[in-house]
């Protein structure tokens, strides 16, 4: 043998190769089989591979030696057992060595041990999987990207919050996801920090603009970390909506602020009402002992000025919670019909009164004077918001605050309610005038025409009873004050029984696609939770331009879910109309926080109705209801 052959022979000897019979029967065994398996050469030769190593083949040995006999090769990977026993991955090339008729002599296996990069496969397919079970339960929305700004993993969080499916986000660069100016800084920024280090918001939490694929601008917080690689750098963005927290807190602060303004108010009312007594008292001893004619005249001016400012304090004591009540268990039905002769003869004839009552009573601690008082003041409210005539709607129904309600008013205790809702068909109002319409004093009407107390009194009342109060309006759509007064504890079953929660295993539930049309995105993102928690596909909409839009690119859609009253000049009626145009099959559920518009009689002739507020019960099973009713 030449010295080069000698060479080749010793190098290939350090392998993991095996020279065997077609029957397995081991005729070399290098010194490399020797490390790694744990036998000598002695030990192992003239034994079959199959028994020495314990073999698990991928497919029968059958099989391999046809393959061998029909391709001269086979290449696979098998596992092989050490002299200790322990198992290892083997990625095997067999060779077949045939004789000049082609028989099979000999096979030719060279072994090579990949125990360590299967089980750091393994090892990856489990970090990747837990990667991926984090991704679909983090409470909170969580993108990762590359250096460039493309996005690689979106997680369920995030897709419910964006409105995007991961197919739709994955590869496209993160932007996409940021309104202006943001996504327009966005690459140069990222450029600037993997150029100079530096930093503005990686490391750092910042509260800055989101953007959903309906184009929803909302608040969020976002935190950024980075990892590093030796060739590349990931970031990881973790994103919370902050939509709630800043109603919540506007919310907080209006409640703080009224309270304040309420602390304030009855003070003042208070000493002021002390010493309207005293002069009135005063006024009274000595009006008798006045013999002139202009004096007395004089002397009962000054009274009637000082009862007019006596009624004045009061009043702000009743928005300062200051003023006594005689609080007691009140059948509110019973109470409204009561004194509703009263309330026609108020309102006159141009404004039709309704009114609407459950045949079971609902019974709540209330001062019923005061409760009556209240309801008197917002039909004037109401009468004077319809010079031209109109409709009123006073309805009693009860209701159960839950906790997603309670989360956006922080001074409301979950629990069940009496719910008694004004509605008028007025002129309506702002959102300024809306958030201000409690305060003492403030007024739209001309001077000398009200002293901008009647709200006033009625948020006091309310909420000295334990209530909470809530106005919904629309300029131009008319005004709901809805008055939500504590049930009492020894309401009638049947009232009880109506305001339960149901568990959410007894919810009705489905798997059609609904299309979601509500301008008010807090609302829009609980609706679209709660019915996706119901097995629901959601597409959003905030007006009906777009959903309309939804509507032609999305044939899945079963029912188009909408308010009435929206922005962009077309109302929920109309964009069924014109939805109901394009497909006539689609099913209509109409909502409003109205009590009886008169869009909502229209909207019944082209589908279903449910008013607001509503349960998540009440919710599940209307939804199913309009689904399941045939189509005329």
């Amino acid at each position: 043998m030449t010295a080069e052959a000698t060479s080749l022979a010793r190098i290939l000897d350090l392998a993991n190769i095996i020279v065997q019979e077609p029957d397995g029967a081991i005729l070399h065994w290098s010194s490399g089989c020797e490390r790694l398996y744990g036998w000598r050469r002695d030990e192992a030769v003239g034994r079959t591979t199959q028994d020495l190593l314990k073999t698990e083949y991928p497919v029968p040995r059958d099989e391999i030696l046809r393959i061998l006999r029909d391709h001269d090769n086979w290449e696979g990977e098998v596992v092989h057992h050490t002299k200790s026993g322990w198992p290892l991955a083997i990625r095997t090339l067999c060779v077949a060595r045939k004789s000049e008729d082609g028989a099979l002599r000999s096979i030719l296996q060279n072994n090579i041990d990949v125990t360590g990069l299967k089980r750091a496969k393994e090892d990856l397919s489990e970090r990747e999987a837990l990667l991926r079970s984090i991704l679909d339960t983090v409470p909170e929305a969580m993108v990762v990207i590359d250096e460039r700004g493309i996005i690689r993993s979106f997680s369920a969080a995030a897709s419910e919050m964006f409105g995007y499916r991961r197919d739709e986000l994955i590869g496209e660069n993160v932007k996409i996801l940021m309104p202006e100016p943001y996504a327009s800084g966005h690459d140069g920024y990222l450029d600037n920090y993997l150029r100079t280090g530096e930093k503005r918001i990686i490391g750092y939490g910042r509260l800055v603009k989101a953007v959903t694929k309906a184009g929803v601008v909302f608040p969020i917080e976002l935190s950024i970390g980075e990892a590093r690689s030796k060739h590349s750098r990931m970031f990881t963005g973790f994103i919370r909506d902050l939509t709630s927290r800043q109603k919540m807190e506007e919310e907080l602060r209006q409640s703080q602020k009224m309270e304040a303004v309420g602390q304030l108010t009855g003070g003042v009312a208070h000493d002021f009402n002390n010493i309207l007594t005293a002069v009135i008292a005063n006024l009274e001893l000595l009006a008798p002992q006045l013999s002139d004619p202009d004096q007395r005249e004089l002397a009962d001016e000054a009274h009637g000025a000082a009862r007019d400012g006596a009624r004045l304090a009061s009043q702000l004591l009743a928005f300062g919670r200051r003023q006594p009540l005689n609080s007691e268990a009140t059948d509110v039905g019973a109470l409204l019909a009561s004194f509703s002769a009263l309330l026609r003869r108020t309102l006159g004839e141009t404004i039709e009164l309704r009114i609407q009552v459950p045949a079971h009573p609902l019974t709540a601690i209330i001062d019923g004077v005061q409760l009556q008082n209240a309801l008197l003041n917002l039909a004037i409210n109401a009468r004077d918001a319809m010079p031209r005539g109109g409709r009123l709607t006073i309805e009693v129904a009860p209701v159960r605050l839950d906790a997603d309600y309670a989360q956006s008013y922080p001074d409301v205790r979950t629990g069940r309610y009496v719910l008694v809702t004004v509605s008028d068909s007025g002129s309506g109002m702002s959102d300024e005038i809306r958030r201000r319409a409690f305060e003492p004093f403030f007024t739209t009407k001309p001077t000398g025409a009200g002293t901008g107390l009647g709200l006033s009194m009625v948020y006091g009342f309310v909420k000295q009873s334990g209530g909470h109060i809530q106005i919904y309006s629309e300029l131009g759509r008319g005004t709901s004050v809805r008055l939500y007064l504590p049930l009492a504890e020894g309401a009638t079953a049947e009232a009880a029984a109506r305001t339960v929660d149901v568990e959410p295993e007894a919810l009705a539930k489905g798997s059609e696609t609904i299309l979601l049309v509500e301008d008010d995105p807090r609302l829009r993102k609980v609706l679209s939770r709660r019915l996706r928690s119901l097995g629901y596909e959601i597409v959003e909409a905030d007006n009906g331009a777009a959903a309309m839009a939804e509507v032609a690119r999305r044939p899945e859609i079963a029912l188009v879910f909408t308010d009435m009253v929206m922005p962009g000049g077309m109302t929920g009626l109309e964009l069924a109309e014109a939805a109901l145009a394009v497909k006539p099959e689609l099913k209509v559920l109409f909502t409003s926080g109205y009590a009886e518009p008169a869009i909502a009689r229209l909207g019944q002739q082209k589908g279903a109705w449910l008013k607001k507020p509503y349960t998540a019960d009440d919710l599940a099973d209307k939804i199913r209801q309009v689904l399941e009713t045939p189509a005329e």
